[in-house]
C-alpha cells in the first residue's frame, strides 16, 4: 500500500471507530459516574489496554486466522504486507467468506437502526421507516436470501459467509439488548460492587467493539493497521468519557452519520465479495464524508 492509502485508511478507521462508539461512551460515563475514583482509574487504564489490544487487536487477527487457516498465526498477522505470491493467493480464495458475512452484518445492522431504533430523524424518510419497523424482519430476510441465491452460484463457502454474518448480528444484538436492560441497574447502584461493574463494562464495551472491528475490513484486510486505526479510535473514545461526554450528546446526529457510514461500508464489503473490486480510498473518504455531513448538521442544531 502507498503511504497516502495508508494515512487515508487510518484516519478512516480512527473516525469511524469514535462515531461508532459513541453509544459505548456514553454507557461507560454514566455508570463510571456511580463508582469509587479508584475503580474509574483502573477502568479507565487497564480497561483502554483490554479494549485496544485484546478485543480490538485480537479479534481482527483471529478472524483473519479462521478464515484463512493455511496462514497460521504469524501469517494472519503480517499477510498483507507479505510480497509472497503465494500469500497473496491465500487472501485472495479467502476474503470472499470474510467480506460478504462483515457485509450482511453491517446491512442488518443499519437496517434495524433504521426500522427499529429510537433515533433524531436527520433525513427525510427515517420517521416513515421507524413508524414501520415491523417491516424489519421481512426486509433483512428478503436481502439474506437474495444474497445466498448469487453466492451459491459463485461459491457456495460464499454463502456459508453470508449465514455467518446474519447469526452474527443477531447475536451481539441480543447481547446489546441485555446490556441496555442492565444500564439502569449500574446507574442505579443497586447492588453490584465496583469491579462487578468493570466487568460488565468490559462485557459491554467487547459487545459495541464487534461493529467497529467488522467495518474495519471494508477499510483493509491489514490487522496492523486495523490494530493501530481502531486502536487510536478505542483511546479517543476513552477520552470522550473522561472530559466531554455531555458536550458529544449535543451532537444528536453523530450516530446518523455512524448508521449510514456504516450501511455504505456493508455494501461495498458486499459488492466486493463478489468481485467488484472497490478502490481503497474510497470506504475512507465515504465515512469521512458522511460522518462529516451530519458533524456539519449537528452543529447548527447546537
Amino acid at each position: 500500500m502507498e503511504i497516502f492509502s495508508i494515512v487515508l485508511t487510518i484516519v478512516g478507521l480512527i473516525i469511524f471507530e469514535t462515531i461508532s462508539s459513541i453509544d459505548n461512551a456514553v454507557i461507560n460515563a454514566e455508570v463510571l459516574s456511580t463508582m469509587s475514583q479508584r475503580a474509574r482509574k483502573w477502568f479507565l487504564f487497564y480497561g483502554l489496554f483490554f479494549a485496544v489490544f485484546v478485543v480490538r487487536g485480537m479479534l481482527p487477527w483471529i478472524i483473519v486466522w479462521a478464515t484463512s487457516p493455511t496462514l497460521g498465526a504469524v501469517g494472519a498477522l503480517t499477510a498483507t504486507f507479505s510480497n509472497d505470491p503465494a500469500i497473496a493467493k491465500v487472501i485472495d480464495e479467502s476474503s470472499p467468506f470474510l467480506l460478504v458475512g462483515g457485509g450482511i452484518f453491517l446491512i442488518f445492522l443499519f437496517f434495524h437502526w433504521l426500522f427499529i431504533e429510537a433515533k433524531n430523524y436527520g433525513l427525510r424518510g427515517e420517521r416513515f421507516f421507524h413508524k414501520h419497523g415491523v417491516w424489519f424482519f421481512a426486509i433483512v430476510s428478503i436481502i439474506l436470501t437474495v444474497v445466498v441465491w448469487f453466492a451459491l452460484k459463485k461459491n457456495p463457502f460464499m454463502a456459508l459467509g453470508a449465514v455467518v454474518g446474519s447469526t452474527a448480528f443477531f447475536i451481539t444484538h441480543g447481547f446489546k439488548q441485555n446490556a441496555e436492560l442492565h444500564e439502569k441497574e449500574l446507574i442505579g447502584g443497586g447492588s453490584m460492587s465496583d469491579w462487578s461493574k468493570i466487568l460488565y463494562l468490559e462485557v459491554i464495551d467487547a459487545t459495541f467493539s464487534i461493529d467497529g472491528v467488522v467495518g474495519a475490513f471494508a477499510f483493509t484486510l491489514s490487522v496492523p493497521l486495523i490494530l493501530i486505526g481502531n486502536g487510536i479510535g478505542a483511546f479517543v473514545v476513552r477520552e470522550l468519557t473522561i472530559s466531554n461526554i455531555d458536550r458529544v450528546k449535543r451532537y444528536i446526529y453523530l450516530k446518523n452519520g455512524a448508521m449510514y457510514s456504516i450501511f455504505f461500508l456493508g455494501i461495498i464489503m458486499v459488492l466486493d465479495s463478489f468481485g467488484y473490486h472497490i478502490k481503497e480510498w474510497v470506504s475512507p473518504v465515504i465515512t469521512i464524508s458522511v460522518i462529516g455531513y451530519f458533524f456539519y448538521k449537528s452543529r447548527k442544531c447546537l
